[in-house]
């Protein structure tokens, strides 16, 4: 479908009448709309018309072309609207203040139609240009805006989208991790406590903070594999035999191969501390005999955090031990069971200890 073409409209602004009339004939039979003004202040609130183009008389009362002129170059809207000063005075001086005040041409009195026809129609082509221009450049800059509100959206319902994810993991882990109160009803609130030592003692030792965030998701999946351990074993109240030994070792393993099926970073640290949880840093520990730093850090942790809250709850084969007691048998594990540098930072953090065991609050 063809578009019709916007006819250009032009201000006239002239003080004398038969001017006015003469240049409305002229520019009125040469296609172009028109509109008049007796003075600077008529021609200025005649802007509002969508004018294309303005010709100004320089001599004019009150207010001369050259104040009108600057008035149209100060307004934003206007910055770009060609002037054409119709003048009589011909001097170089004259001509610089019309350019200063913000003129394009200049149209010498007497007037003469081909004159009028070759200026207005040469600076018409060029606003045509600008304003093809300028039209482009805001359709641009409205694709720009509209595109990044889409990739805005876009980003947001990804990170929605990321999140719900990491919700639903931590729902499947606190479902699996779940399975094992069905056994042994003081799983549930050690498996918290021991978390929430664990990542206090990582941010301690100041790891990264997705690191402390990964521990704190992952170290209640450490004894997952019990759900493989037999009830008799795991309840018993008496000390247990090699075999019985033999087979509750086996829960790191059990635990480790049912966190192996996922590349999540959550369920491998979960992997990791579920087979590396009671290795020793002497190296007598199980189920690989690892020793030292050769310990994962993630395992080492746990070991902490693990050991300190059997002794200080109570379990179907003992009474629980008061925190001094069980800081005292930590103390005493140092270079042995556990990392030295770890059992230090850990219990000079005996008041962050008290609020943790407070605001997981069990019956022990």
């Amino acid at each position: 479908m063809n578009s019709l073409k916007k006819t250009k409209r032009i201000l006239i602004a002239d003080d004398e009448e038969y001017i006015r009339d003469l240049l409305r004939e002229t520019l009125v039979s040469l296609g172009y709309e028109v509109e008049v003004a007796q003075d600077g202040f008529e021609a200025l609130s005649k802007l509002v018309f969508d004018i294309d183009l303005v010709m100004l008389d320089v001599e004019m009362p009150r207010m001369d072309g050259y104040e009108v002129a600057q008035r149209i170059r100060n307004d934003p809207r206007y910055k770009d609207l060609p002037i054409i000063f119709a003048t009589g005075m011909e001097s170089r001086r004259d001509r610089l203040r019309a350019v200063e005040a913000g003129g394009n041409d200049f149209i010498a009195k007497p007037l003469e139609i081909t004159e009028i026809s070759v200026r207005t129609s040469s600076l018409l082509q060029v606003k045509e240009a600008n304003d093809a221009l300028k039209h482009h450049k805001d359709e641009l800059e409205q694709k720009v805006v509209n595109r990044t509100a889409e990739l805005r959206e876009a980003l947001e319902n990804m990170v929605k989208t990321q999140r719900l994810l990491v919700e639903a993991n931590l729902e499947t882990i606190h479902c699996l991790v779940s399975a094992a109160e069905y056994k042994d009803k003081d799983t549930a609130g050690h498996i918290k406590r021991m978390s929430h030592f664990s990542s206090m003692l990582a941010r301690k030792i100041q790891l990264p903070p997705g690191e402390v965030e990964l521990i704190l998701n992952a170290s209640p999946m450490h004894d997952i594999g019990k759900i493989g351990t037999p009830e008799e074993i795991l309840l018993k109240p008496e000390k247990l035999s090699l075999e019985e030994c033999r087979l509750m070792k086996q829960h790191t393993i059990y635990g480790s191969e049912i966190l192996s099926k996922s590349n999540s970073d959550l369920l491998q640290i979960g992997k990791l501390i579920a087979l590396t949880h009671h290795e020793k840093w002497d190296g007598s520990g199980y189920p690989n005999g690892l020793k030292g730093k050769d310990i994962p850090i993630f395992g080492r942790i746990c070991a902490v955090a693990d050991v300190f809250d059997a002794l200080s709850s109570k379990r179907p084969y003992k009474e629980a031990f008061s925190n001094e007691e069980a800081l005292r048998i930590i103390h005493d594990s140092s270079g042995t069971h556990l990392d030295p540098e770890l059992v230090d930072t850990f219990t000079e953090s005996i008041d962050e200890i008290v609020k943790i065991q407070n605001s997981i609050n069990i019956e022990v």
